[in-house]
């Protein structure tokens, strides 16, 4: 029979009003978050909403209870008002530094974790009539704050659509057959199919992408340059609104670039590649796509992460990576500097 952890008895101090979170607990153990999560703030920036939900973490020592956990939202207040109002654009990876790097130093902690995700609206035209629609993309930004310094990634969500490249072919074929069976000739059946798009199963899209910042990088990644990687790496864009003229064009667009869900994560690497060509190869960069199928009950996903110089390695040498290092890892690391491209 397990035996019972009696809490001790309160000594005159305890119960004069000592602070409950900094008594010792009953197990002598560090535990390895703790915090809040789902915490929700709407901020207003040049007229513009953004819906925000938050996770705020810290490590808990050995010798201490609790955490105080009403500074998790004083901190996340005052941050929101100190950032934000001395921003022109909400930038939600510095709003996370600077929570992380608060809620920190208040807590005494070694370590402070946050995460935002903010729902934000882009106005854009309809690709054929110009129409204007709003979309509404989620951005990301995530700072895990140490002693010696804070990493910090910014990161977007965009919805787009996929084609299948496979059943693309599949469908290709058998109207080869129907065609060469009703007397076109090879050259003919070619240039049929090279001029109208070929049927095949879709899929929407979500493609998640993130690059992450070591303690000395200065460079402020736009979130606006990770969203169009992002798109661009499915079949097609997506519109809210779009008239007759725009469908077409979105339809005929996708079918014309099928993709598997592996092309769209290797497409934003090699996004990420050619367009951040400055940044420094000690970064981090993760690639997420999940494609919701239609003809099927399950869902496809794909997945790449690594620092900057083992992608650039390896798209330039053509060599598989010796190693991909993982979020984790790279936050391991601290402030020692990796290696740079």
């Amino acid at each position: 029979m397990q035996a019972t952890r009696l809490t001790p008895p309160l000594s005159p101090a305890q119960s004069a009003g000592e602070d409950v979170q900094a008594r010792a607990p009953g197990v002598p153990l560090g535990l390895s978050r703790v915090g809040v999560s789902g915490v929700e703030k709407v901020v207003r920036i040049c007229d513009e909403l953004f819906f925000a939900r938050l996770d705020c973490f810290v490590d808990l020592s050995r010798e201490q209870k609790g955490a105080h956990m009403s500074r998790f939202e004083e901190v996340i207040n005052e941050a929101i008002g100190e950032v934000v109002l001395s921003e022109s654009s909400f930038r939600a990876e510095t709003l996370a530094k600077h929570i992380a790097e608060m809620v920190r130093a208040r807590q005494g902690a070694h370590r402070a974790e946050v995460s935002i995700a903010a729902r934000y609206p882009e106005h854009k035209p309809a690709p054929v009539s110009g129409i204007q629609t709003q979309e509404i993309y989620t951005l990301h930004g995530r700072a895990v704050a140490f002693e010696h310094g804070t990493r910090r990634t910014v990161g977007v969500s965009a919805t787009g659509i996929t084609a299948c490249p496979c059943a693309q072919e599949l469908v290709a074929a058998r109207a080869r057959e129907r065609l060469a069976g009703d007397g076109f000739s090879s050259e003919e059946i070619e240039r049929i199919l090279q001029r109208v798009p070929v049927a095949t199963h879709n899929q929407r899209g979500l493609a998640t992408l993130l690059i992450g910042c070591i303690e000395e990088c200065v460079a402020e990644i736009d979130a606006a340059a990770l969203l169009g990687i992002a798109e661009a790496s499915m079949s097609s864009e997506i519109y809210e609104l779009m008239k007759r003229s725009d469908e077409v064009e979105v339809v005929e667009k996708a079918h014309r670039r099928p993709r598997f869900v592996e092309d769209c994560v290797r497409e934003m690497i090699a996004g990420v590649v050619e367009r951040f060509g400055e940044l420094d190869g000690a970064s981090f960069v993760s690639a997420r796509q999940e494609n919701l199928e239609t003809i099927h009950q399950h869902n496809v996903l794909a997945e790449r992460h690594g620092l900057l110089c083992e992608l650039r390695r390896e798209i330039d040498s053509s060599m598989p990576a010796a190693h991909q290092t993982s979020f984790e890892e790279w936050l391991e690391t601290g402030a020692r500097r990796q290696p740079s491209a």
